[in-house]
Order: structure tokens, then C-alpha cells, then sequence
């Protein structure tokens, strides 16, 4: 719990100070973008046929490196050395950690933006509660027309509006369908 009550601090401090904006942070990731080497946004399905070969086994990817090294023939073919490829993989894998700490970053994002949004309700709905209580006293019917309003756009506490049942269609007996005359076209 205390690491909750930590992140809800956190939250609440970047939201409150005024260094740091959600424009500022915009505008430093899209900057960040530019130095990321191969960034680009794929469509799913290339992004689904470059998987295969992504994933390949560890051990088959060292294996492969190890070839390329061993063969001149092998590293003409391929066109670079086992050093490139081995550097090229190892690259891979420090790209993999930053893309694993912003997966983490955007998690954090995602929950500070719920609890700004969470504490932000409960703030509005504590003013409609108090609102409601308000303008029964005559002091306060310039509340009226707010009170009107957040009561049509409030869409907690509504139950959804019964849908009217679909009749089952009635089934018809083989004695009906034999009975009824047969049309015959008209020449």
C-alpha cells in the first residue's frame, strides 16, 4: 500500500509542477523519436511477417554469427562480418531494454492519468451531490441550470434503458405450408 500511496504522491507532484507540462514532455518524446535508429510506425501486417525472423533462438543466432566468421565464402554471401552481426545483435538487445522501459514508462502514464481522472470525478461528483442539496434552498437557485445539466450528462447510477423483447417468430406447421395455394405465372 505504501508504494501505491508513493505513485499517487509522485502523480500528484508532476501534475502540480508547473516545469513540467504535458506539452513539454509531448514535444521532448517526439524529439527522442528522431534519435532512434530504424523508428518508424509499421502497419500489423508487416509488422507480423517481420516476427519470424526476429525471434530466432539465441543459440541459432550465435551459431549463424560463428558461421559468418568461419567462412569467407558465407561472409561474402551475407555481406558483412561477424563482428558487424555480432555488434548489430548486441544492439538489438540494449534497443530491447529501452523498448521494455518505455512499455514501463507508458504503464506509469497510463495509471497517473487514472488517478488524475479518478480524483478529478470523485472531486465533480462531491459538487453534484452538494449542488443537489444546495438548491433546494432558495438562496441558491442560481445553481439551478448546473444542477440540470450534470443531472442529464450524469451517466452514473442510470440503469440502461430495457430494450422491448423481439417476438419469437411463430413456426409454421407442414399442414399450413401444404394448404397454401400455389401462384402460377401469368402469361
Amino acid at each position: 500500500m505504501k508504494n501505491n500511496e508513493v505513485s499517487q504522491t509522485n502523480a500528484a507532484t508532476a501534475a502540480e509542477d508547473p516545469a513540467v507540462t504535458p506539452e513539454s514532455v509531448v514535444e521532448q518524446l517526439r524529439a527522442l523519436r528522431g534519435q532512434i535508429p530504424n523508428y518508424v510506425q509499421l502497419p500489423v501486417p508487416t509488422a507480423q511477417s517481420l516476427r519470424t525472423a526476429s525471434n530466432l533462438n539465441p543459440q541459432f543466432r550465435q551459431a549463424a554469427i560463428q558461421a559468418v566468421g568461419a567462412s569467407p565464402t558465407v561472409q561474402s554471401t551475407v555481406g558483412q562480418t561477424a563482428e558487424e552481426l555480432q555488434a548489430a545483435a548486441e544492439a538489438a538487445v540494449r534497443w530491447s531494454t529501452v523498448r521494455d522501459e518505455l512499455k514501463a514508462t507508458l504503464d506509469g502514464v497510463t495509471s497517473a492519468v487514472l488517478i488524475m481522472k479518478h480524483t478529478l470525478g470523485q472531486l465533480l461528483l462531491l459538487t453534484y451531490a452538494v449542488s443537489k442539496k444546495l438548491v433546494k434552498a432558495p438562496q441558491h437557485a442560481d445553481l439551478l441550470p448546473h444542477v440540470a445539466l450534470m443531472r442529464k450528462a450524469n451517466r452514473i447510477g442510470r440503469g440502461r434503458k430495457a430494450q422491448p423483447p423481439v417476438p419469437a417468430p411463430t413456426p409454421t406447421t407442414e399442414t399450413e405450408t401444404a394448404t397454401e395455394p400455389l401462384s402460377t405465372p401469368v402469361v
